[in-house]
């Protein structure tokens, strides 16, 4: 198997609690990081690239996205911006583009995001399903989800479809539609909110999918507080997702959890809610992740750098934080021990900056500075 030494690294954030951050540092790797230290000591390799001075990190983990989907909502977008609520009954827009597509449009669209996602430095993507919200179209969204992304996540509990009755709509979610597609799927989401499920509702999808092997992620506490956290610590939740508005009761619970506090600042700042409570988090101890939560009604970017710039100028969170966030935080929000991190037998997921510092993700607002990513190797850009 080729390798490949990658030198003169300025700053290289290795997510290793031993390694911690190295400068004037290097790193060889195969599909697999096989080495990491100072330059002058590296090994040799099959190949050799110098960064010049850059920053060398790990490609962002990227654990809430919805991208499986058709149609846009620009119209509701522009009707937000000038002063209509946000509300989850757009999902319904959606739905009804997802279900008139094609596999073939799907797939298109699908492999688009992911690919501009990569060029900004992701290489680690979940996604849901969602947008189908019948048994059939939530097979065939996690079956085209599977084909191009690392995690797949079935949200059949995602809205109650215009028209049905919401407890029949929660029996096919924990009956036949999640005896379909459970085969596809290695996560459950529940949307436990206003407007969606309530937290019985949540519970009883949450606990079905328990009983099926899948692991469980809440979409919680977006549009006010409720249930959603307290559901997702209590049943051990591998995240609970958005986290807008917090209680203090919350706030411990998580800290005091294996539960992953998943933020989603770009579709805080599209709905034109409040950013969420990333400082009482961290200082209470909860674990924070940062993710994109790109779907095309209430976050419709694939920046994970452009999460990280909110985290650090409006959520008071620092460089390290967000970058620890999107990154080592994101793979435990996933429980994947092999990426988010530059530790020897981690994926070789590796991403180089055009700057000398991951303090340019802030300092340089909006500036696109991902120089080079390779995944698991594999050069991308």
């Amino acid at each position: 198997m080729t390798s490949t030494l990658v030198t003169n690294i300025g700053e290289l954030t290795t997510n290793d609690p031993e390694l911690g951050r190295l400068t004037d540092a290097a790193l060889v790797f195969t599909d697999r990081v096989e080495w990491v230290g100072p330059a002058s000591a590296a090994p040799a390799a099959d190949k050799r690239v110098d960064v010049a001075g850059r920053a060398v990190l790990p490609g962002w983990v990227d654990s809430h996205t919805h991208l499986v989907f058709a149609g846009d909502r620009t119209a509701e977008f522009e009707a937000r911006m000038a002063g209509q609520a946000y509300a989850a009954g757009g999902i319904a827009v959606t739905v009804d583009a997802t279900r008139s597509a094609s596999d073939q449009e799907l797939t298109a669209n699908l492999r688009r995001l992911v690919a501009e996602a990569v060029a900004q430095g992701t290489t680690t993507v979940e996604t849901k399903t969602g947008y189908g919200l019948t048994v059939a179209d939530e097979v065939r969204s996690a079956r085209i989800a599977a084909a191009d992304v690392d995690e797949v996540t079935f949200l059949g509990a995602h809205l109650v479809p215009p028209g049905a009755d919401a407890d029949e709509y929660v029996a096919l979610v924990i009956g036949e539609m999640l005896d379909a597609v459970a085969p596809h799927v290695r996560w459950a989401d529940v949307f436990c909110e206003r407007g969606a499920f309530d937290a019985d509702q949540s519970r009883a999808v949450l606990e079905a999918a328990r009983a099926k092997g899948l692991g469980l992620r809440v979409h919680g506490n977006q549009l006010g507080e409720g249930p959603g956290v307290r559901l997702a610590v209590e049943l051990g939740a591998a995240s609970v997702d958005h986290c807008t508005y917090l209680s203090a009761a919350d706030v411990d619970a998580l800290a005091h959890s294996s539960t992953v506090a998943t933020l989603l600042p770009a579709c805080d700042l599209s709905t034109r809610q409040s950013l969420p409570p990333a400082r009482e988090l961290l200082d209470a101890g909860a674990t924070v992740a940062l993710a994109g939560n790109c779907n095309p009604g209430s976050s419709y970017t694939t920046s994970m750098a452009y999460c990280i710039t909110t985290a650090v100028l409006q959520m008071r969170m620092t460089v390290e934080e967000a970058v620890t966030a999107a990154t080592l935080n994101g793979a435990k929000a996933l429980q994947r021990t092999d990426v988010g991190h530059l530790s020897p037998g981690a994926r070789a997921d590796v991403h180089v900056l055009d700057a000398p510092s991951t303090t340019h993700l802030a300092y340089r607002p909006g500036v696109p500075l991902t120089h080079a990513v390779w995944r698991a190797g594999l050069r991308q850009r």
